[in-house]
C-alpha cells in the first residue's frame, strides 16, 4: 500500500489503475486492492477525466491531512480494539501471583490507553481542525 501511495503523491497527474500497474510492475488485483484501502483511509480520492472511461486516483498532497487521516485510521483499527480488550481483561479475577501481576499490568495498560485521548494522537487532529 505506501509504494502505491508513494507513486501517487509523488504524480503531479492523476494515475489509473494501469499506470499504477506498470510504475510498480504489480497486478491489477494488487493494485485495485491498494487504491480501495488508500481511498478508505482517505488518502486518495477518485477523479474523473473528460472523455475518459478509465477511473484516475490522485493522492491528498496536504501533510497535515495525511498525518491527520492516518492518525484517526489507525487509532480506530489499532488503538480502539485493543483498549476493548484491556478493559475485558482488566475485570480478570485470581489469587496467583500470576494473576494478581496479569491484572496489575493490564489494568495499567488499559488506564494509560483510555480516558482522554493521548497527545500523540489528539496533536495532529487539533493542527488539522484548527484546535
Amino acid at each position: 500500500m505506501a509504494q502505491v501511495h508513494a507513486l501517487l503523491l509523488i504524480s503531479a497527474e492523476p494515475l489509473s489503475t494501469e499506470d499504477v500497474m506498470e510504475q510498480l510492475n504489480i497486478s491489477r488485483g494488487n493494485a485495485n486492492m491498494n487504491l480501495r484501502a488508500l481511498i478508505d483511509w482517505q488518502l486518495v480520492d477518485k477523479v474523473l477525466k473528460a472523455g475518459e472511461r478509465r477511473e484516475f486516483f490522485q493522492a491528498e498532497k496536504d501533510v497535515r491531512k495525511i498525518a491527520t487521516h492516518i492518525t484517526r485510521e489507525r487509532k480506530r483499527r489499532e488503538l480502539e480494539p485493543m483498549v476493548k480488550l484491556l478493559a475485558e481483561l482488566k475485570t480478570t479475577q485470581g489469587t496467583t501471583k500470576d494473576a494478581k501481576a496479569f491484572h496489575q499490568i493490564s489494568t495499567g495498560l488499559h488506564d494509560l490507553t483510555s480516558g482522554s485521548m493521548p497527545c500523540w494522537i489528539a496533536a495532529p487532529a487539533a493542527m488539522y481542525n484548527g484546535s
